[in-house]
């Protein structure tokens, strides 16, 4: 009984090695034709559907495009501008002067222009004095130097480095420029022999009216409303030396504020 069970199991165990091991073959190398996870196949289609194309990486370049130059709306090259204005001389202690001129500017390049410029001032006598004048000549019997400019003409130099805008009220849109000026002139001045008491003095009479050659210098704002159009609004300083009564040199600085209106010619379009 014994002698005969023996070989069955020899041959039982012979047999179930080879099955063993085509199982394990089987678990170890999977068929091809089975199916990817669920998972995987919705990551490579949110890949594809996030990779960025030609047209939307120019899309957002654009976007995120941030324009700092933009065409200027105001043309000053090979233009010319015609200012008449008024002003008035804020430095002068004893008496008011009234300015009525206009200048011609041609603007050569957008930041270079030369300008010519004439001046007039009215000559309204003892209205044209302050209350000190007054006080001092009435009162006090002292007899201040008083001269006054009559007319004055220059030639300068202009130069717009600045230009830029600011809004109105949230949405009107005003262009504006800054500029300097510098250059020579003539001035034309009389001396008040009525203040000086010396209407009669032959040598206070010799130098009343005299011509001085000047130096010209200042700077202002434009504002421009429209590109033909704009308000100038300016401080200008002039020197000269004067002969007082034939004998004393005296250094004259003259500070002026001018406001004037500028119409520029030719049209742009």
């Amino acid at each position: 009984m014994i002698n005969s069970t023996l070989p069955l199991l020899a041959i039982g165990a012979i047999l179930t090695v080879p099955a063993l091991s085509w199982a394990g073959d089987e678990i170890d190398d999977p068929p091809n034709d089975v199916a990817p996870k669920e998972e995987t196949v919705k990551d490579e289609k949110a890949a594809l559907k996030t990779e960025p194309t030609l047209e939307t990486a120019e899309e957002d370049r654009k976007k995120r495009l941030i324009k700092t130059l933009q065409q200027k709306d105001f043309i000053h090259k090979g233009r010319y501008e015609i200012a008449p204005g008024v002003g008035y001389v804020t430095n002068d202690p004893f008496i008011n002067r009234y300015l009525l001129g206009a200048g011609l500017t041609y603007h050569v390049t957008e930041v270079f222009g030369v300008e010519f410029r004439g001046t007039f001032s009215p000559d309204f006598g003892e209205g044209d004095w302050k209350p000190i004048t007054h006080q001092i000549i009435d009162e006090n019997s002292v007899t201040p130097d008083i001269s006054k400019i009559e007319w004055f003409g220059d030639f300068n130099f202009q130069y717009s480095p600045i230009y830029g805008k600011v809004a109105v009220s949230g949405r009107r849109i005003v262009m504006f420029d800054i500029f300097g000026a510098f250059g020579t002139g003539i001035v034309n001045t009389r001396d008040d022999l009525v203040a000086l008491d010396k209407a009669t003095d032959p040598v206070a009479i010799a130098t009343e009216k005299q011509f001085h050659p000047t130096l010209n210098y200042g700077g202002g704002l434009r504002v421009i409303l429209s590109r033909s159009f704009a308000f100038r609004f300016e401080t200008r300083g002039m020197s000269y030396v004067e002969v007082i009564q034939s004998s004393t040199l005296e250094m004259k600085n003259n500070v002026m504020l001018l406001g004037s209106a500028s119409i520029f010619f030719p049209g742009v379009e």
